[in-house]
């Protein structure tokens, strides 16, 4: 009898201490786990990490974390935890699986945040489309079109495909080709040019501004102009300057054969 009271009481007490040891791995574990977490937060926010990207990423690692610690405090107490992690194991490769699509938009927009090819406000051409980037998700990216259409691309299209970011640079060259008639004088149609262009002041002088003889066509003389402005000029001065070229080509009797084609280098879709 006493020895079955002794293995009793050596049972409860291996038992609380099991139990003290687990709760202390349990405690101690769960705030290292909600420790990583605001670490990780606050040194992806310091490298300026988008906020979305901040919140979800601390909390995959609280959650891992917790996880953990929770499978070691029930093998502290003599449970088995293999088993669970067998179950863990399946249930995250069902979920895989089933989420292959989403998850690899994920992954896109993960890279996306991180490299950052492009951010909020950029005019971007990719996965066949072009816009305003309006916002970048964890699975998709917003574009806006020139006519405000809203586009929402998956992430996982975006990072396969070339992306074009048409705003990253401070300055855009703008191309033009103006065709006169064979019988115009070309040095003095170049003069007209480069006068056209001397007065608007948003034109850079640095680069130079380029015009040369680009083809000698069936009904005209072909001539390339290449002038630098800001990004956000782009556009004005393209279409200011096609207006002031015809009027001062009027003016001065130089002649644009019909039809005068102006060639862009752009698509058509950014004017829309």
């Amino acid at each position: 009898m006493e020895d079955w009271l002794r293995s009793i009481q050596e049972l409860v007490a291996i038992s609380s201490i099991n139990v003290l040891a687990a709760l202390a791995i349990f405690m101690i574990g769960k705030w290292g786990a909600r420790f990583f977490q605001h670490l990780s937060e606050k040194l992806m926010t310091r490298s300026k990490v988008e906020p979305t990207l901040v919140k979800f990423v601390g909390n995959l690692i609280y959650v891992a974390l917790f996880t953990f610690v929770a499978l070691a405090a029930l093998g502290q107490i003599g449970i088995q935890t293999t088993s669970f992690i067998a179950v863990i194991g399946a249930a995250g490769l069902a979920v895989g699986l089933a989420l292959q699509g989403s998850l690899s938009n994920f992954a896109a927009g993960v890279l996306l945040i991180l490299f950052r090819p492009f951010k909020k406000g950029d005019y971007i051409e990719s996965a066949g489309t072009a816009g305003t980037v309006d916002e970048i998700q964890i699975f998709t990216t917003m574009l806006v079109t020139p006519d405000n259409k809203l586009i929402i691309v998956p992430n996982s299209k975006i990072i396969s495909d070339n992306i074009v970011n048409i705003s990253a640079k401070a300055t855009r060259r703008v191309d033009f080709v103006f065709g006169v008639s064979y019988a115009d004088d070309i040095d003095r149609v170049k003069t007209v040019i480069l006068q056209v262009l001397g007065e608007d002041r948003r034109i850079h002088q640095e680069p130079e501004v380029f015009v040369g003889v680009l083809a000698l066509a069936d009904s005209s003389v072909n001539l390339a102009v290449r002038v630098w402005v800001n990004e956000a000029d782009y556009w004005p001065v393209f279409f200011d300057t096609n207006e002031k070229m015809k009027k001062r080509f009027d003016a001065e009797g130089i002649t644009i054969p019909f039809p005068q084609r102006h060639i862009h280098l752009f698509a058509e879709k950014e004017i829309a």
